[in-house]
């Protein structure tokens, strides 16, 4: 595997689970980049820095240490001033969290650095919202993975059921679609697909379908 696989698409479209599965066919490492900005909102909270203040994320954001270790089975886990968060990282409130802090430039500029690192050193596949337009835009392979909003807040409420957590599909579409608006719409790096990207809509697709797709193109 000579070049690096990037993943672009909206929250709740299966790109997270597409790219781990892919990687395991593939034999390389996954790189999750939503969760190092999930990192960034847990350190955020735990210091009392409020995420939808600019001037005040940016103050803090020179005194926290983010980084990406894997663990001898290659599971990713994040760490912020050398504790492991990852456990606290997929939480309505940190998902939250972490799409405001994603539009701040100057985070989402050191997080892409630290990205472009991990990929310099070797072949990965990771998925975000602007690593075809941003951070591997010369990497030939190039996805982006969508679903409708409707399937994806339908996705949301069977996932929190099955944790046993309350779920109001009303309120998760509504959700969503406020997400979705964020990263489109923001003025730095906002989510798009380039014309040069394939695009897979997983709203009728099953997850194994999705990653026969995407390898299908890969092996191309």
């Amino acid at each position: 595997m000579k070049y690096s696989i990037a993943i672009d698409g909206p929250a709740g479209a299966g790109k997270s689970t597409v790219a781990k599965l892919a990687a395991k066919r593939l034999n390389i490492p996954y790189l999750d980049t939503g969760a190092m900005y999930r990192a960034v909102a847990v350190a955020c909270k735990r210091n009392g820095v409020d995420v939808s203040d600019w001037d005040a994320v940016r103050a803090f954001l020179p005194h926290v240490d983010i980084q990406v270790r894997y663990t001898e089975g290659g599971e990713q886990r994040m760490i912020a001033d050398g504790e492991d968060v990852t456990h606290l990282l997929r939480t309505e409130e940190i998902s939250q969290g972490a799409s405001l802090v994603s539009m701040i430039p100057e985070v989402r500029d050191r997080l892409v650095q630290l990205q472009r690192e991990v990929a310099h050193r070797q072949a990965v596949i990771m998925d975000g919202r602007d690593i075809c337009t941003n951070v591997l835009p010369d990497t030939p392979h190039k996805f982006f993975i969508t679903a409708s909003a409707e399937e994806r807040a339908n996705r949301r409420v069977k996932q929190l059921l099955e944790q046993g957590q309350p779920a109001d599909y009303e309120t998760i579409l509504t959700d969503i679609r406020r997400r979705d608006r964020q990263d489109s719409e923001r003025a730095y790096m906002p989510l798009v697909c380039r014309e040069d990207t394939v695009r897979i809509d997983t709203t009728d697709l099953t997850i194994e379908q999705a990653v026969e797709t995407l390898l299908s193109e890969v092996r191309e």
